[in-house]
């Protein structure tokens, strides 16, 4: 079988997970990537055993004619990396935040509509292995028609003088932090769970004062369905698990027929009306990032290029997310709820 040839541009923090989990899909062989920072590149090409490490990008591109672009670069990089991609006619799956703008993410979902090149966000909390579970379990009618979603997300990364450096450092100097790296996660779950969002009211607070964004936040919604749902969250204080990365929440979804709830060690659990809890089975495992989420969005990337379907995450759908994010802080900032007609 010819294996399709990918190249990724970035070699930070993140990327890892990406990198590892292209090595561990059949139809994909990833010859080179690049990245400014030698030693970052060189580090991530040794220990994936990917042939040829760039500096530049473009030169990359240009000599190794690949038949995707994985894009794992910080967002401010994003558009014009795409701008260039889409003259050179690559599918590209790009890593999110989409861009620090909404012009700017409009702006490459734009190029590459008219370009007609396939172009895929890496929302990767959608296809953590729990919430593809609730979502069948819920299609499935165990708990019957739902009404209510409500995530409760507290990370413990975000307190201290050190916050964030070990990992992610330009967090600190994010003028919008949590809805911006982290809500967009919650919004695009709040539509996979339970369609369109309506309306939403939204509260922000800054905790840490060594950061200069929010890092509390208190958002609820309703979608076109009825469906009421709430993100409280905070980046301050820790949850009560050792995986402080592995489900980044607690959810109780509520129906009719009951409630099915997931906790931060990814047990799930269901209690319909007037029954005992009990323990749901399924398969999920401490692997790459947050139940191997990397992997199960990349290979849904894959499979789409390779039978021609439509990319659950991609722009155009995407921009939805980036919307109701935009109001949610203008929500903040004005202390009134938003409506989204259709």
């Amino acid at each position: 079988m010819n294996k399709l040839k990918g190249v990724v541009i970035g070699a930070g923090y993140f990327s890892d997970f990406h990198y590892d989990a292209w090595s561990r899909i059949d139809e994909v062989e990833i010859v080179a990537l690049a990245d400014f920072n030698e030693e970052n590149g060189q580090a991530m090409q040794g220990k994936y055993g990917i042939s040829t490490f760039y500096n530049d990008y473009q030169e990359m591109l240009e000599k190794e004619k690949p038949d995707f672009v994985d894009i794992v670069t910080p967002p401010a990089s994003h558009l014009s990396i795409v701008e260039h991609i889409v003259t050179l006619g690559i599918p590209m799956i790009c890593q999110k935040p989409l861009a620090p703008s909404d012009a700017d993410a409009k702006r490459m979902v734009s190029l590459t509509q008219e370009a007609g090149i396939p172009f895929m966000v890496h929302e990767n909390f959608r296809f953590q292995p729990w919430h593809r579970e609730i979502k069948r379990l819920i299609s499935e009618g165990v708990i019957g028609d739902i009404h209510n979603l409500s995530f409760n997300s507290r990370m413990g990364d975000g307190w201290g003088e050190d916050a964030y450096l070990s990992r992610q450092p330009y967090f600190r100097a994010y003028e919008h932090l949590l809805i911006y790296e982290t809500g967009i996660h919650f919004i695009d779950l709040i539509r996979f769970y339970a369609g369109e969002i309506r309306q939403g009211f939204v509260k922000t607070r800054r905790l840490n004062p060594v950061i200069k964004g929010e890092d509390r936040v208190h958002a609820q919604f309703e979608t076109h369905q009825g469906v009421w749902a709430f993100w409280d969250a905070n980046r301050y204080n820790e949850p009560i698990t050792k995986k402080l990365r592995y489900t980044f929440c607690e959810l109780t979804v509520e129906g009719r027929g009951g409630s099915i709830r997931l906790d931060y060690e990814g047990n799930i659990t269901i209690q319909k009306l007037g029954e005992e809890v009990t323990v749901h089975s399924y398969i999920h495992g401490n692997r790459g990032f947050a139940g191997d989420s990397c992997l199960a969005t990349q290979q849904h990337f894959v499979s789409c290029l390779l039978n021609g379907g439509p990319f659950e995450t991609n722009g155009l759908d995407y921009l939805k997310n980036i919307e109701v994010q935009r109001l949610a802080y203008r929500s903040a900032d004005e202390g009134l709820p938003f409506l989204i007609r259709l």
